[in-house]
């Protein structure tokens, strides 16, 4: 119990956290929102047991009939990644699920609320949203950003989504005091390619590095979330030249169709995946499983470090 909300967790998840062991919190949008049936629910399984083979147990979150879950059974997945009509939440309407017993899948921001609630502290997903292009028009900035700043939950993902502006995106977190880490490079890296031409605010090189980034920040009180932006694998990342040529197609496509709002981002990403003749959800795939071995390192020597 927490609060007045219960979170029910599948018994590995629950004896895990009990007994202090590591978790991994996993979005549940991009299975209902991500991508096609079967391979959303194929995905799904493949990132959780990517999870558990580097010593972490998986906590995939999702709001099913008004319940908040930290933690799905296989049955689960498989009947959520089937799933019509599912909210797509954020902070602003995660409550209003849970309240009206609606079925909703959590973004990067809901997750975090979701993972604090839980006691999980690392989250993998894909990419973060952020500050979208024309947004000194549209006003279109992603709640992501300010919930890492409020937050203390590490996030790890391939950096901002590339349909974005990423040197906005990096100025808001910077502005919102959000620390960006870099693993293993000093560039930062841009969803399906390794390098945005955009040097990183920080690089860290191993996971017991940044566990023992988040024990000091710990002590200092009071902080948010971090980003740990984790490059795509070289064998599977397109390369920005052809990437950003693809982006915008997409983007005009989107302009032309009034597409606004929530629906921009699986719009872009659809277009994208026809655009680049699926090779854009070949690497999406490589890079969410990429950052769940990473995010499963971390969640180990945060709990390690902490014995």
């Amino acid at each position: 119990m927490s609060g007045s909300i219960q979170i029910e967790s599948t018994p590995e998840v629950a004896d895990a956290l009990t007994a202090g062991h590591p978790v991994v919190a996993l979005e549940s949008t991009i299975i209902t929102h991500g991508m096609p049936w079967p391979g959303n629910r194929d995905m799904a399984l493949e990132v959780e047991a990517a999870i558990r083979t580097e010593g972490a147990v998986p906590a995939t979150i999702a709001v099913i009939d008004g319940r908040l879950h930290a933690g799905l059974s296989q049955a689960a997945i498989t009947e959520l990644a089937q799933a019509k009509d599912v909210m797509k939440l954020s902070r602003a309407d995660f409550a209003f699920a849970l309240a009206e017993r609606r079925t909703g899948a959590t973004t990067v921001a809901a997750t975090m609320m979701a993972a604090q609630l839980a006691g999980i502290s690392v989250f993998a997903t894909g990419g973060i949203g952020g500050v979208h292009r024309g947004a000194e028009e549209s006003f279109d900035i992603s709640a992501d950003l300010d919930e890492l700043a409020r937050t203390p939950v590490i996030v790890v993902s391939a950096g901002a989504k590339a349909i974005l502006d990423i040197p906005k995106t990096l100025e808001a977190l910077e502005t919102r005091g959000v620390p960006v880490v870099a693993f293993g490079q000093d560039e930062m890296p841009a969803f399906w390619s390794r390098n945005s031409g955009l040097a990183a605010p920080l690089r860290l090189d191993d996971p017991a590095a940044i566990a023992r980034f988040e024990h000091t920040r710990r002590a200092l009180g009071g902080h948010g979330g971090m980003l740990i932006a984790n490059p795509v694998p070289e064998a599977d990342e397109i390369e920005a030249p052809v990437i950003n040529a693809h982006i915008e197609t997409a983007l005009r496509r989107a302009i032309d169709k009034g597409i606004e709002g929530k629906a921009v981002t699986p719009f872009l990403l659809g277009e994208m995946l026809e655009l680049t003749n699926g090779e854009s959800l070949k690497t999406n795939i490589a890079l969410v499983l990429n950052n769940a071995r990473l995010a499963a390192r971390i969640a180990v020597e945060l709990t390690q470090a902490s014995d």
